[in-house]
């Protein structure tokens, strides 16, 4: 599958989370850090969903599977859609199925510009943006967020800081990022002034080049996660989450805003998934601006680098299957 069909699956997830209707939907949530019986056989560690109670902080996810339809402890339900090409109707499916849920929605907005067949060049993108070629993209975007009755937070164009030619926007230079960013949020604002907005780096020692100013800045997410075989082979040992997410939030804690770790997954053995999924909602001392995660219940999107394939961060999935599969 290429990459532009894979952005495309990723938004259209949305109808699928939202209105809940799928075979996964409908299922009975187990409880929290309890192990299940399903095709791992009786007893064993099957449910990666973190370990909650009510000295938590704030706990959400992106759920295309409905995994955690019926859960009581998310609080924050979590959409991709690009700025083209998608049917802005499925925000208000978002919208009732979070109110049922008493959850926010928490909106990453992708400024994608392509069809199925080609898409522009980071520079023609970004050249399209301080030109106002997306205004209307952008108007259309926060417009439709506008009429949602749910507390709202949007993040544009996460991840700015990667190095991994992912993402167009993670191209550009500091400056045009920074360029693009205010423009999005100084043009949603016109149609969605009370929204909350998250500027979300992926934690890299560069992200303060790209940061856009307090201004701009409501929230800062972060991307975290946890991968065992990556952990081994890159950094010599196994990490735990606090250790992953030392130096991210270090980088960010200086600029003064809440933390929220927007993106959080973690795939591994039984050992080392237990000890994340108990500690990643904890309230930590280190780490007192951290205010939420919010968990990614999907396969990766991309191959992760050095042929380590797309693990499965999904919570019902199998821990130990790191699935190096890159189709």
């Amino acid at each position: 599958m290429n990459r532009t069909k894979k952005n495309l699956s990723r938004a259209m997830a949305v109808s699928l989370a939202t209105l809940a209707i799928s075979g996964s939907a409908l299922a009975v949530s187990q409880p929290l850090g309890v192990p299940t019986q399903n095709a791992l056989g009786a007893g064993q560690f099957a449910d990666k969903r973190p370990v909650l109670d009510d000295s938590s902080i704030a706990f959400g996810a992106y759920d295309p599977h409905g995994d955690f339809s019926n859960d009581a402890n998310v609080s924050i339900e979590h959409l991709f859609l690009p700025w083209e090409d998608v049917d802005l109707s499925t925000l208000a499916l978002a919208d009732e199925y979070a109110l049922e849920r008493e959850r926010s929605l928490m909106i990453t907005v992708e400024p994608w510009s392509w069809s199925v067949d080609w898409r522009v060049t980071p520079d023609e993108l970004l050249a399209g943006i301080l030109a106002g070629s997306y205004d209307a993209n952008i108007e259309a975007v926060c417009a439709a967020a506008a009429d949602l009755k749910s507390p709202v937070t949007m993040r544009w164009g996460q991840e700015m800081d990667e190095t991994d030619g992912q993402f167009s926007w993670a191209q550009w230079s500091p400056e045009g990022f920074i360029s693009a960013y205010q423009r999005f949020v100084s043009e949603c604002r016109k149609q969605l002034p009370g929204a909350t907005y998250m500027w979300s780096p992926k934690g890299n020692p560069t992200l303060a080049d790209f940061y856009p100013g307090d201004e701009f800045v409501d929230v800062i997410g972060l991307s975290v996660f946890g991968y065992q075989d990556f952990d081994i082979g890159y950094f010599g040992n196994q990490r735990s989450f606090a250790e992953a997410l030392e130096p991210g939030y270090r980088l960010v804690e200086g600029f003064g805003k809440p933390i929220i770790v927007a993106e959080l997954g973690y795939e591994g053995d039984r050992d080392y998934v237990r000890d994340w999924s108990r500690s990643v909602a904890m309230a930590n001392p280190d780490f007192p601006e951290l205010q939420a995660v919010v968990y990614f219940n999907d396969r990766e999107v991309y191959p992760w680098p050095q042929n380590y394939g797309r693990p499965n961060w999904r919570v019902g999935g199998q821990p130990t299957a790191s699935d190096r599969s890159t189709d």
